[in-house]
């Protein structure tokens, strides 16, 4: 296992990731990137983003490219698709099957993921028919029929994009009325191809190779009913990608890491930032500011660990 040393190792290469990275970097430290995945994290997945300052509409994979060049600018290192075999907070390493990262300082960018349904069915035809990702797989939908779960922001803007292909699309909720923006309603209600089906829970998910439907049940009555769909799209809540950390550090009910408005976590010399945290709002903008918090804070106890070590 070959042994590498930085100042700041960031785990997570998402836009919390990338934007720590690149203000760490300037703060003329050594800095890396080590992410499980390709870099990029979800918005490599977004076909579009409208919300981004300064970019009127973009390319989400686009952005991300924007953001990795930029990191590449002040010579920040990248260890995309790395097996972690364990992370150690307190004496700041991080193990993976190739290499034994040790760092001053960790910053944790690992994000959050789509939360499961839980019902039978599901496991079994993720890739046939069951999808937590419609830029990705929305194309294989042409024509046919599909149901979106969930009323938030993501599920209803989801939902729309997947009428470029599909012929129908049902958004299941469990509540009568959406959670999502009024502007974003407002799309989805004017949308022809798209059907709501109210107080309604999926109960199950029915199929042979592939979806072929699923049981709905309605949150008033109990009444179970059928509906034929191809392919299901659930959109309700993230959980935090913790496991390789978890219990080593303060966190809340849910998983999210607790942070300070430094971005501190409970444990020193470690920051959280993005949507693995505890943090009202979830968006790339926000990833990135949390990324240029937590790196400038993670400078800063660098340079005061430097002037204790130096006073002894």
């Amino acid at each position: 296992m070959e042994k590498k040393n930085f100042d700041v190792v960031i785990l997570g290469g998402g836009p919390a990731g990338f934007s720590a990275a690149i203000y760490a970097a300037r703060g003329a430290v050594s800095t890396a990137i080590v992410d499980v995945n390709m870099l990029g994290g979800q918005p490599s997945n977004y076909l579009e983003l409208e919300n981004y300052p300064g970019f009127q509409l973009v390319g989400g994979y686009d952005l991300m490219e924007k953001f990795e060049e930029h990191a590449d600018k002040f010579g920040v290192k990248k260890f995309p698709m790395q097996e972690i075999e364990k992370v150690d907070l307190a004496q700041k390493k991080i193990y993976t099957k190739e290499y034994e990262f040790s760092a001053k300082s960790i910053i944790l960018a690992t994000g959050a993921q789509p939360q499961k349904l839980g019902v039978l069915g599901e496991k079994e035809f993720v890739g046939r028919g069951v999808s937590y990702c419609a830029v990705c797989d929305g194309a294989f939908y042409k024509d046919k029929a599909v149901a979106v779960v969930g009323g938030g922001n993501s599920a209803i803007e989801e939902a729309i994009y997947l009428t470029k292909f599909a012929k129908k699309v049902y958004v299941i909720h469990r509540r009568d009325k959406l959670r999502a923006d009024k502007i974003i309603q407002e799309r989805a209600f004017k949308n022809q191809k798209i059907e709501f089906i109210w107080n309604s829970i999926v109960f199950e998910i029915q199929g042979e190779n592939t979806v072929k439907s699923i049981l709905l049940k309605d949150t008033q009555t109990d009444k179970i009913s059928k509906l034929d769909v191809d392919g299901i799209f659930p959109y309700i809540g993230i959980s935090p990608n913790t496991e390789l950390f978890s219990g080593q550090l303060n966190q809340d009910k849910y998983g999210f890491i607790i942070t300070d408005t430094t971005m501190a976590t409970s444990v020193d010399g470690v920051y959280a930032i993005g949507d693995v945290r505890n943090t009202p709002l979830r968006q790339v903008v926000t990833a990135a500011s949390d990324g240029a918090i937590g790196a400038t804070f993670a400078l800063r106890y660098i340079e005061q660990t430097k002037e204790i070590e130096a006073k002894l």
